[in-house]
């Protein structure tokens, strides 16, 4: 055995380098089962960003089947989901650029069948028996309005008829038509609700000419949040409710609901992109499902009858899009030592087949830092929850004495959740040297609705609270260096990074990600999707301006005193680049170290290998600079101001 080196922590050199999560890593998405063909999209950083979709036939030849320069993306509720779906080999999808309805037919060129117009698509179900598309649709052809979402119909030719079939709410998700075509199933929810907090199931009777009637709703109301509504191969309605506290599911037939499953587990999610899916049907009397306890998710077969739920062995605490067909379940899982992949379960005999994975490296596990969970105490008596990876190198010991620099990791959302999945994006950290705290802080998803809500109208203080304490906590702990404790987020995990490192004095520096300075510009220019969310995080604006003003870090600067480096990508319509370069000019001014690295072409969130690279190297670089370690490879330099 080799003697491993020693070197102080953030100069260890390491294998995982950002080439390699660029170059070699792909991310995977929606899943589509179409007879024995398997489909999937892949979301590919060496194309720029450009997400395709993938078929994997019944022999087990893998094919794109998207070609170039289509990019398969929907930008409804501008985070998208459900871009495309699959009937008898055709496959129709959205098309990023142009935001058009495409068909593909196998042996052709994609054709749009919807006209140019500023209209979006998404959230496809295939109507057999009229033979037309159902989706949600988001209507941008009035500049100074409100974008229009409805539910929809479109004929499976060019320049079909689209016909509306159900408008008047502010939000619309998931149509599902049920197995004899005669009944439409949707979810509905309108300002300020997100839909975590609160949406309506309603179901209709399709009418000879298309339109629906006798339409009434099942579930579901202002405090009552349903996900994933699905028909069950024999005609009854199945839907996630968290009306006790926790999302569970249930069955609604004949005018009466039915709890399917009574646990303190969350059966489903947030639902930031359309169409996630957590079960599915193997059969009519048999669901196979996901659900997450204490921030690790489960494989599990419900009898619909009996109600019995059965744990399905696999090696993934992450699982997700789940897709179901007679004898196997294909899905999205992860865990800490294997990154995402397509996965099939055969349900028979238990045989797990890895469909594609998201990068064909392989990594000695003496340089992955597994994660260790942890619970602590905050802000008022309550108790946080985190994932805690410490330094991992097998040919690297620190000097004596020495403890490691410390990121806190502040998740985006608010209203979302870190993963316990294998993250080339923490191990880049924990195999130089440094250590990582991943915060599920107050309002995060996965422990119930009570837990989810500690968030409403405390952004900005209970997320702080939790990050700043569960850094102190690790100092107490004799962890990680207390003078070296730095803080990174992206968009609402930017806004955390930024009060955090404005409003407390713990963090002797930070990162922002596209994050949110002005809640004030927030609140005024965002996208629909978002344009009501802060009423429940912060208050209702203009009313309560005030508190958008005390909660702003741009109007602090002057309590600004440590080193940050700010990304951010110049088409952002979800946190526009004027948010970021105004604390940029602010700190500057101050004469604060400051760092910026915009992107020209990246929204929010970066998709392409030569910024997600550059970002990583540029941040670990700033890093360097603020608490004086040498690296242990060459990194392209940022401009630092005032250092």
């Amino acid at each position: 055995m080799i003697k491993p080196e020693v070197a102080s922590y953030g100069s260890w050199r390491s294998p995982i380098t950002t080439d390699l999560m660029t170059a070699r890593t792909i991310g995977l998405g929606q899943i589509a089962l179409d007879g024995e063909d398997i489909y999937w999209s892949e979301l590919r950083p060496s194309e720029l960003g450009r997400t395709v979709v993938v078929r994997q036939t019944a022999n087990h030849q893998i094919q794109d089947v998207i070609p170039t320069p289509f990019n398969v993306r929907t930008r409804v509720h501008e985070y998208g989901g459900s871009s495309f779906l699959v009937v008898d080999g055709t496959v129709y999808f959205s098309n990023f650029t142009d935001q058009r309805l495409y068909r593909q037919d196998v042996g052709s060129e994609p054709q749009a069948i919807t006209p140019e117009a500023a209209i979006r698509y998404a959230d496809y179900v295939f109507d057999r028996q009229r033979q037309r598309i159902i989706c949600v649709c988001e209507d941008h052809t009035v500049a100074e309005r409100e974008a229009v979402n409805t539910v929809v119909s479109i004929g499976l030719e060019k320049d079909s008829q689209v016909q509306k079939l159900v408008s008047g709410n502010d939000f619309y998700a998931s149509p599902r038509l049920s197995p004899d075509g005669s009944r439409l199933a949707w979810l509905t929810w309108n300002h300020p609700n997100m839909p975590w907090d609160g949406t309506q199931l309603w179901v209709g009777e399709l009418k000879a000419d298309g339109s629906l009637g006798n339409t009434q709703q099942v579930a579901g109301g202002l405090d009552e949040s349903i996900f994933q509504p699905e028909w069950s191969p024999d005609g009854k309605l199945y839907f996630i409710s968290d009306r006790t506290g926790w999302w569970n599911i249930y069955r609604w037939e004949n005018g009466d609901i039915e709890s399917l499953t009574e646990m303190k587990a969350e059966f489903g999610l947030s639902q930031w992109v359309l169409s996630t899916s957590t079960y599915a049907f193997e059969s009519a009397n048999r669901i196979i499902c996901t659900y997450t306890q204490q921030g690790s998710w489960y494989l599990a077969s419900l009898d619909t009858t009996t109600k019995q739920l059965e744990a399905l062995a696999t090696p993934y605490t992450d699982i997700s899009s789940v897709h179901a067909a007679a004898g196997k379940v294909v899905f999205v899982g992860s865990s800490p030592t294997e990154l995402r992949a397509i996965a099939q379960l055969n349900l028979t005999n238990g045989t797990l087949e890895v469909l594609r994975s998201a990068s064909d490296v392989t990594i000695d596990a003496g340089y992955l830092a597994l994660p260790q969970p942890i619970e602590y105490p905050t802000a008022d008596g309550k108790t946080a929850y985190a994932l805690f990876y410490p330094p991992k190198n097998h040919d690297y010991i620190a000097p004596e004495g020495e403890k490691p620099p410390l990121i806190v990791k502040s998740h985006g959302g608010p209203t979302a959740a870190t993963s316990s999945s294998l993250s080339f994006s923490i191990q880049y950290w924990t195999s130089r040297g440094i250590a990582v705290l991943d915060v599920n802080y107050g309002g995060s998803t996965g422990y119930g609705r009570e837990y989810r809500q500690r968030l409403n109208g405390q952004w900005g203080i209970v997320d702080v609270d939790d990050c700043v304490s569960g850094a102190r906590y690790l100092v107490e702990q004799g962890k990680v260096d207390g003078d070296r404790l730095t803080i990174s987020g992206g968009s609402a995990g930017g806004y955390t990074t930024l009060c955090a490192l404005t409003f407390r004095n713990t963090f002797k520096a930070g990162a922002s990600y596209y994050g949110v300075s002005d809640l004030e510009a927030l609140a005024r220019d965002t996208h629909k999707f978002e344009s009501r969310y802060l009423d429940g995080l912060i208050g209702a604006y203009p009313q309560q301006r005030q508190i958008y003003q005390e909660r702003s870090p741009i109007n602090f600067t002057d309590r600004l005193a440590c080193p940050v480096i700010f990304f951010q990508g110049l088409e952002d319509r979800v946190v526009p680049p004027n948010q970021t370069e105004a604390m940029v000019t602010a700190m500057r001014a101050k004469g604060v170290p400051v760092a910026y690295v915009p992107f020209a072409g990246e929204q929010h969130g970066f998709r392409q290998a030569q910024n997600i690279k550059r970002s990583l190297e540029a941040e670990l670089y700033f890093y360097s600079r603020i608490f004086n370690f040498e690296l242990a490879e060459p990194i392209e330099p940022v401009v630092i101001e005032n250092l």
